[in-house]
């Protein structure tokens, strides 16, 4: 058995590197909601607050994740934290608005959802209801992609073609809503194991789905640099 190049140890322990700093930058701009969880207690009846928290905090952190996934397999960079930091800055301005909005969605997704339960309007609004809520989290995770790819481009301009590339590119949109759910109930059982190990691997699945669905509009000049630009 042959071993292995130097270059392709060295590749590794770079992905590695970046999944464990990406990890701990997730952790730290995440940390209000993890303490709320933790230390207020009873925090989760007060669910809408930490919906509208989770997406003020979430689309920037997702945003700065994907430009590190993203500088790493354009040109190998390992600087995740570094590139980390300047993303999420950067990003801000449209990204807390973009999940402040999802947020929103879901709070009066859930809140009609809690009024109809159980009634006749009920069994027919809460597959719609279902919907809506899922539609809203899988724009918002294709707009913050598009914002590490494209980190001067107007939210309007992000949010419109994510509109309906979540609904035409729905296989992926599936994917990175299960791996989403997946990883907020790993976060919710285990924080440390969640944000320490596994948000990375998962958050790097989601990037790549949404970036493969970006695609027709990232890659299609000159309408993308219109739209995007």
């Amino acid at each position: 058995m042959g071993h292995l190049p130097l270059e392709t140890w060295t590749r590794a322990a770079g992905t590695l590197y970046v999944g464990l700093a990406t990890n701990v930058a997730l952790s730290v701009v995440l940390a209000p909601l993890l303490v709320v969880l933790v230390v207020v207690p009873g925090a989760t009846a007060a669910w809408p607050f930490l919906v509208l928290l989770a997406g003020a905090l979430g689309a920037p952190a997702l945003t700065a994740a994907a430009a590190c996934f993203a500088a790493h397999a354009a040109t190998g960079s390992t600087a995740a934290l570094r590139t980390f930091a300047a993303a999420w800055a950067r990003s801000l301005r449209r990204a807390v608005p973009l999940g402040l909005g999802a947020g929103a969605v879901l709070v009066v997704v859930g809140v009609d959802a809690v009024v109809l339960a159980g009634t006749a309007v009920g069994a027919l609004s809460l597959p719609l209801l279902a919907v809506v809520g899922a539609l809203a989290v899988a724009v918002t995770v294709l707009a913050a992609v598009a914002l590490a790819e494209r980190p001067d481009a107007r939210l309007r301009d992000v949010a419109r073609p994510a509109v309906w590339l979540a609904v035409r590119r729905w296989p992926s949109t599936l994917l990175s809503l299960a791996v989403l759910a997946l990883l907020g109930a790993a976060i919710a059982v285990r924080p440390a194991v969640g944000l320490g190990l596994a948000a990375a691997p998962l958050l790097y699945v989601v990037w790549a789905g949404s970036r493969w669905s970006l695609r027709a509009v990232l890659d299609a000049a000159p309408v993308a640099s219109r739209r995007l630009a």
